[in-house]
């Protein structure tokens, strides 16, 4: 069964919106080659529609041609869930429908390598609560952005985990890897 992976870029206050206004002071190397990895260990990607949407309106463009990763993202297998998209159009999008637990085991079953995420964190949510991320990857970031969305908001039903992996990046990032508890 493939594993369903979700990263994202998290300052120490917990905001996930918008890292590419705080983030790259903080991009280097040693991240760039965690980042890589992940691309690397996916063969398909899980969006919800406001990453889809901001995803598709970059990554085909001919300004990210020149990034080594506008080919993986834009030649991997990406599956979108959203309850207000009628289609996708960015080349190998497939919209998820129905149950969202149904559609997400239905994915995990399939043969392959690993299901990644990054962003997406309302849909993170959701599958954790419903027991289907298998790891969350957090890069946190040493700074207070000080508004924004947060990865986890009042309200969120509680979920435990273990940290399974941590090392510290030159920069002061941190890098969390984290498996759910079985209950």
């Amino acid at each position: 069964m493939r594993r369903l992976t979700a990263s994202f870029f998290i300052s120490l206050d917990g905001v996930v919106e918008a890292p590419q206004t705080w983030h790259f002071p903080y991009f280097n190397d040693e991240m760039g080659a965690v980042v890589g990895e992940a691309i690397a260990a996916s063969d398909a990607f899980l969006l919800g529609r406001r990453t889809y949407e901001e995803w598709a309106a970059f990554w085909p463009t001919d300004a990210a041609a020149e990034s080594p990763m506008a080919g993986p993202m834009n030649a991997t297998p990406k599956y979108v869930v959203s309850t207000t998209l009628d289609k996708v159009e960015w080349q190998n999008s497939t919209l998820l429908e129905g149950d969202l637990a149904k559609a997400v085991s239905e994915l995990k079953a399939k043969p392959g390598k690993n299901i990644g995420m990054s962003g997406s964190a309302t849909l993170v949510r959701s599958l954790l609560e419903l027991g289907l991320v298998d790891e969350l990857r957090l890069l946190v970031h040493p700074l207070v952005v000080g508004s924004g969305a947060q990865l986890f908001e009042n309200g969120t039903a509680p979920v435990s985990l273990e940290l399974v992996d941590s090392r510290t990046f030159s920069t002061g990032v941190v890098d969390l890897t984290y498996r759910p508890v079985a209950a």
